[in-house]
């Protein structure tokens, strides 16, 4: 705890440190004299040799440093307060995460590699530019050297004294438990306070995405690499990066000079005190949960042709994101002629009426989110495993499903404050128990995907446990959120499930997230990419238990039935959308798991598989790659077509299109003379014609068994492993917030993949309805015929049926 408030009061003194002190340094010009070896500094008339000059800065500078806690203000607390609560947390668990780490030679010599190489090339960056601004005649890139340099140099110093100060052992010193005042010099990261600091100077002096993205993902990359070199804690590196973030605003704010370009680098107690930046690029924003009754609303407003930047491909959005796409529908003309779209604008609105006007949001602001109850009852056997045989309840986040009656409540809440944001959304979960599979069933699974033999007939124990689903912290800059924890993603057009992503599965752990919140447009001939999105992110599954392949680090296979790996392996993944008009998008996706025991994640494996290289042998990861695109036509606006693409080992289903499974639909947003009435079509495979010879590769791999899944569940699409299936929808909309939906479901399992094959049958009718009063009713009643001979005997049938009640409160305006 004492170490907390003390770092916390470094970062409140580096904060105040940034406003103009008396000693008002103001931005040195340079001419070169005869000599190009030499050249002068002038500061405001006088001139002095330039080494003396930055001398004069550093004691200045550290002058300023450490004494600015005299000037600590409460305003601050509002962004101290909860960065020192990530501080502390990562404090009570750098013992373990460090523990969970690879430790073989090769993986950390990869990583420390890899941290050298980010500093080696931020540094050469800034050095660069100063050694090119003489011949160029560049004043503003020599500035940039110059403080990019000085921010370095700085944050050296304070880092070196805080780590004789602190004396924390590393990593791999003692026990391992990072003990403080033990003689190590752990505490805070060198290499990281040094990379943000360099970062953060070269992005404020050349503003623009890809400087940005450039600069702080070299920064990123560095301090990543120092925790899994073991050199450092996460803490380490979390404070580290702070102070060279805030150091290097010090230093920029103090001696830039804004006639040479540049941007501007508001201070957080600076944006406090002005009440903050109240634009939406610099706000948190907590993201919508994908089971809001909002994104089919905004789809449906999207498809009727009055929203024209929503990247509908890729969410969750934030509620800043969602009054900006509403803002946008606003400026369209009335809508006279479709009553059901001013429907939709106008129940979306009031919905985001406070994020409408963000100058009038309070800037701390806490909001319930919702309370509910659901109930569950399942007459006959459902199907739970759909990357080998079926699942009857979809996209329901996980959720544990056997015959009988199963129960969910839960709550939500989240707050912000200015750029940062919390979100915490946890539920009760109870199911009953259910029989083993037959034995024939389970030696087919464990015959198809190189298990062990012998698998145990072990009977699904009943559940009552709860359960965080998304739980995460964030902060926005610049429109690009950061955030940690456990989250939800939705990649892909298909309504029924997506092939890459989806919420069919329990939000992934420890997921680190950087996505682009609100679309940006590249200027000059890149322009005809149109409106573009991207999102990364890597987090840590649940439940697979079985290694089997042969190669570098893995001889066989490893684990054993009923014990999940430790640690489990890591699934990552990146995403771009490009808008190139308002009627067509496409986008591109990749996802890898790797980082199992013996099979580490490593920047070799990370980048062969980022650029689509997957060699047997070489642990390169299992990876996967998909497109998509939607297509609204011109003449019919309220008609959309849509298609998605998946490979296995591939670098994009284009190239390999014989060997990749594809899905695809068509969404009419209303039927010609029902306005109210919209209807869907969706329909796939994932048992490729032309590459008969494996219709069983798709979602598994040899290297991680359990394939694509989480805690057991297919992370794709419904249609689920060697299969191919059609979907039918169609909704009535009484009102944006009230409505009934009718959908049918076909599948066939492929007879290749399965003996004697398989077919599975639905049809299901669902209401959802909002009152006045704020409080949500849910209903689902579904009948299901599946007969799959290898599972069961005969035809087996059972009735669905849930009903749901929630309230969700609305977050009022100021």
């Amino acid at each position: 705890m004492l170490r907390t408030l003390l770092i916390a009061t470094m970062f409140c003194a580096l904060a105040n440190a940034q406003q103009p002190g008396p000693l008002n340094f103001t931005a040195r010009t340079f001419t070169v004299s005869a000599n190009p070896s030499m050249f002068d500094a002038t500061d405001h008339g006088s001139t002095r040799p330039d080494f003396t000059a930055h001398i004069s800065d550093f004691v200045n500078d550290q002058k300023e440093i450490w004494t600015s806690p005299s000037r600590v203000r409460a305003a601050d607390a509002t962004w101290l307060v909860p960065l020192a609560g990530v501080a502390a947390g990562l404090f009570v668990t750098d013992r373990q995460y460090s523990a969970s780490l690879p430790k073989d030679a090769l993986t950390l010599r990869h990583y420390k590699t890899v941290s050298h190489l980010g500093m080696a090339g931020l540094a050469g960056a800034s050095a660069g530019l100063f050694v090119l601004s003489f011949p160029k005649h560049n004043p503003h890139w020599r500035e940039t050297g110059i403080l990019a340099g000085e921010a370095a140099l700085n944050s050296w110093a304070i880092a070196e004294a805080m780590k004789y100060s602190f004396r924390r052992e590393r990593p791999y010193q003692g026990d391992g438990s990072g003990s403080f005042l033990a003689g190590g010099n752990s505490f805070p990261s060198e290499q990281s306070a040094a990379a943000w600091s360099i970062a953060g100077v070269i992005a404020h002096e050349h503003p623009g995405t890809l400087p940005n993205l450039l600069a702080y993902g070299m920064a990123s990359a560095v301090s990543f690499s120092r925790v899994h070199a073991r050199q450092h804690f996460p803490s380490d590196v979390l404070v580290g990066s702070a102070l060279g973030y805030l150091i290097a605003r010090s230093v920029y704010t103090r001696h830039h000079d804004p006639e040479l370009g540049g941007g501007s680098w508001e201070s957080p107690r600076e944006i406090v005190e002005n009440q903050g930046d109240r634009s939406p690029a610099n706000m948190g924003s907590p993201y919508v949960p994908l089971d809001s009754w909002i994104y089919p609303a905004i789809e449906r407003l999207a498809a009727l042709g009055y929203v024209d930047t929503a990247t509908l491909r890729m969410r969750p959005w934030t509620r800043l994101e969602c009054a900006r796409l509403l803002a946008e529908a606003g400026e369209h003309a009335a809508y006279d002629g479709a009553p059901e779209a001013g429907e939709l604008y106008t129940s979306l609105t009031r919905e985001f009426q406070s994020e409408a006007e963000p100058s009038e949001m309070d800037y701390v602001h806490a909001q319930l989110e919702s309370v509910y109850a659901r109930t569950m009852t399942v007459s006959g056997p459902p199907l739970t495993d759909n990357l080998h045989f079926g699942q009857t309840v979809l996209n329901d986040f996980g959720r544990p499903v056997e015959q009988g009656f199963s129960s969910v409540v839960g709550t939500s809440v989240w707050t912000t404050a200015g750029p940062f944001v919390v979100y915490v959304r946890g539920e009760y979960q109870s199911s009953p128990s259910a029989p083993s599979l037959p034995l024939n069933a389970l030696d087919f699974i464990s015959a198809t995907d190189g298990l062990p033999p012998n698998p145990p007939a072990a009977p699904i124990g009943a559940i009552s446990r709860f359960q965080l689903l998304d739980a995460y912290v964030g902060m926005n800059l610049h429109n690009w959120q950061w955030s940690f924890g456990r989250q939800s993603l939705w990649w892909g057009p298909s309504a029924g499930g997506t092939m890459l992503m989806s919420d069919n599965i329990q939000p992934l752990d420890r997921m680190f997230r950087i996505n682009r919140v609100s679309p940006f447009r590249l200027s000059g001939v890149l322009g005809y990419l149109g409106d573009m999105r991207t999102e990364f992110f890597i987090g840590q599954l649940a439940g697979q238990q079985f290694l089997n392949e042969s190669g570098v680090f893995i001889t066989g296979t490893q684990g054993s039935y009923g014990q999940n790996l430790h640690p489990q392996p890591f699934l990552s993944g990146g995403k771009i959308t490009f808008k190139f008009t308002p009627n067509f998008e496409f986008s591109m996706s990749k996802t890898t798991i790797y980082g199992g025991p013996g099979n580490p994640l490593t920047p070799r494996s990370l980048l062969k598989s980022s650029f689509g290289v997957h060699v047997d042998g070489e642990a390169a990861g299992d990876g996967r790659s998909a497109i998509d695109f939607s297509y609204r036509l011109p003449k019919l606006r309220w008609v959309s077509l849509y298609g998605e693409g998946f490979a296995e080992d591939e670098i994009s289903p284009i190239n390999e299109a014989q060997k990749s499974v594809w899905q695809g639909g068509l969404y009419f947003a209303r039927v010609p003379r029902v306005p109210k009435l919209d209807f869907r079509v969706e329909g796939g495979f994932t048992d490729p014609v032309n590459f008969d010879q494996c219709s069983a590769c798709f979602y598994h791999n040899f290297q991680y068994v359990s394939g694509y899944t989480n805690n057991g569940q297919l992370i794709g699409t419904w249609i689920g492993r060697a299969a191919q299936g059609e979907r039918v929808s169609s909704t009535y909309w009484f009102g944006p917030q009230k409505k009934i939906s009718v959908e049918a479901r076909h599948r066939t399992i492929d007879r290749q993949y399965l003996p004697n094959g398989g077919s599975q049958n639905d049809i299901a009718v669902s209401a959802d309805f909002f009152t006045k009063a704020s409080l949500r009713f849910t209903g689902l009643v579904q009948y299901e015929r599946w007969q799959i001979p290898l599972v069961a005997a005969g035809p087996q049938l059972n009735v669905v049926a849930s009903f749901q009640i929630g309230y969700w409160p609305k977050v009022h305006a100021k």
